[in-house]
């Protein structure tokens, strides 16, 4: 008839729909997957730079970092530039240069000197930790800041507001 309407779909065709496109696997995977998310893995290098050394974190000088509370992030210091410069964090900006403590929570290091294959520090950030500096051990000014945010956030709003 012109003029009128005819329904798209009837209550019983959606719910069908529903059901054809959220089948549960099967069979189910077998152990059921879990979200492990590999490290984030930093390349880090010393070079000087007006006559100071820094640490150079994928290519940028004292790179300012974005760190991620739950997340796990390794710094790879393999790269002969590294050779005695340990890379440590602390809450204070240069560390134990201006009198801060060394911040070990979530922190390991290989027993590997910087410089030769395989060395790095690896930091899994911990809830609610505070704004982090990472430095050099023997040399004051080498390193920069990482902030910390939330992990139910993308820094800027939490999830669910």
């Amino acid at each position: 008839m012109p003029g009128s309407a005819e329904p798209i779909f009837t209550v019983a065709e959606a719910e069908l729909i529903v059901l054809l496109t959220v089948p549960a696997p099967s069979p189910a995977p077998s152990p059921t997957p879990s979200p492990t998310p590999s490290p984030t893995t930093y390349t880090v290098t010393v070079a000087s730079y007006l006559g100071a050394n820094y640490f150079y974190i994928d290519g940028s000088r004292a790179a300012a970092l974005t760190v991620t509370e739950g997340q796990t992030y390794k710094f790879d210091q393999s790269d002969s530039s590294n050779s005695n410069h340990p890379l440590r964090f602390s809450t204070t900006s240069d560390g134990t240069h201006s009198g801060g403590d060394e911040y070990t929570t979530g922190v390991t290091s290989t027993p590997i000197s910087p410089g030769n294959s395989g060395a790095y520090t690896q930091i899994t950030v911990a809830k609610s930790a505070p704004t982090l500096y990472y430095y050099c051990t023997n040399h004051s000014g080498m390193g920069g800041q990482a902030n910390t945010v939330d992990g139910n956030s993308w820094g800027i709003f939490p999830w669910g507001v």
